[in-house]
């Protein structure tokens, strides 16, 4: 009970700062960038690791959501709203770091940019690390091939661990086509895997 009040009370506070943004109080908004900035910064963390770079997405997400702020329908939570927009500038800059990196360098996580690792691996089993590293790979290629809505909905649903009503929240869609989303993407992935495990 306690932590729904606080929550209401949350998304009144966000409400007000929000309203006075959009008259033009500058000083409201920056409000909103202390209170949100380390909880997006938390969110980015997710897909980027280096500092520098966490604190530039933060940085252009909130110049989005700034420049944006008029399209606040104020229908949902402000910080749900500012979430997607941090998701998807990360996402952003994941897609223009893909493209200049060549696709025989060592698979990634789309969600940490760490080397993947889907299952524990002898090490001292030549065979076992060969065939894991040709399927890290196929996987990796194969998440970075997906349309922009097919990796973006797999990436929040197998790497956040987000419900799909979050994941609705964020990509402001039906949770049936959230849904619909996720399995295509894992029917693209299984179809481009099922040749390595013939």
């Amino acid at each position: 009970m306690w932590r729904m009040q606080r929550t209401m009370d949350t998304t009144t506070a966000d409400l007000t700062l929000v309203r006075r943004t959009k008259l033009g109080d500058r000083h409201a908004f920056d409000m909103l960038m202390l209170k949100h900035q380390q909880k997006l910064a938390r969110v980015v963390s997710r897909y980027h690791k280096l500092p520098q770079q966490i604190e530039d997405i933060v940085q252009e997400a909130f110049i989005k959501a700034y420049l944006g702020i008029m399209s606040f329908r104020e229908d949902s939570r402000f910080s749900t709203w500012l979430h997607r927009i941090g998701v998807n500038t990360a996402i952003d800059f994941l897609a223009a770091e893909r493209r200049r990196i060549p696709l025989d360098q060592p698979p990634i996580r789309v969600d940490t940019n760490e080397p993947i690792a889907l299952e524990i691996v002898d090490e001292n089993n030549p065979e076992q690390l060969l065939a894991t590293q040709q399927i890290n790979a196929t996987v990796t290629k194969a998440l970075r091939e997906l349309p922009k809505e097919l990796r973006l909905a797999i990436t929040l649903r197998e790497f956040d661990g987000l419900s799909y009503e979050e994941i609705a929240e964020i990509m402001g869609c039906p949770i049936g086509t959230v849904r619909s989303r996720i399995f295509r993407a894992r029917e693209n992935i299984s179809a481009i895997l099922r040749p390595q495990s013939d």
